[in-house]
């Protein structure tokens, strides 16, 4: 698959398909006869992965971290899941403070509600 092929596929710039790969966040990815960029469904497994971590927040560091202990096989299978298991533990931190956040927005929310009411049954009141 082409750049612009993947890029379409997954919602993902070619610029940013570029750096991810320049960056090692993804595996360097083969290319064709012409030097272009041949993209394998493995390679866009990686590339929805990393989508997805980074939309869960977790940064770029932490994610080139995790691919550099997975090229390095088996033997990081403990520090790639206590890298997860930290990981995990920040975003369930994040959900509550965005919990927290919900409720405050929906608390203020029914307040002005209440008040267009109140205002609606005062107009009522007063004959307009």
């Amino acid at each position: 698959m082409t750049i612009r092929e993947v890029s379409e596929r997954l919602d993902i710039s070619q610029d940013t398909l570029r750096y991810y790969e320049r960056i090692g966040l993804i595996p360097r990815v083969n290319r064709n006869k012409s030097g272009n960029r041949d993209y394998t469904e493995e390679d866009c497994n990686w590339i929805k992965f990393i989508k997805c971590m980074r939309s869960a927040g977790l940064t770029i560091e932490v994610l080139i971290e995790y691919v550099a202990l997975f090229q390095q096989g088996d033997e990081t299978i403990e520090a790639r899941k206590e890298l997860f298991i930290e990981q995990r533990k920040q975003l369930v931190a994040r959900i509550e403070d965005m919990q927290e956040t919900l409720e405050r927005l929906d608390y203020k929310i029914a307040i002005y509600e209440q008040t267009v009411v109140e205002k609606e049954k005062a107009l009522k009141r007063s004959g307009n």
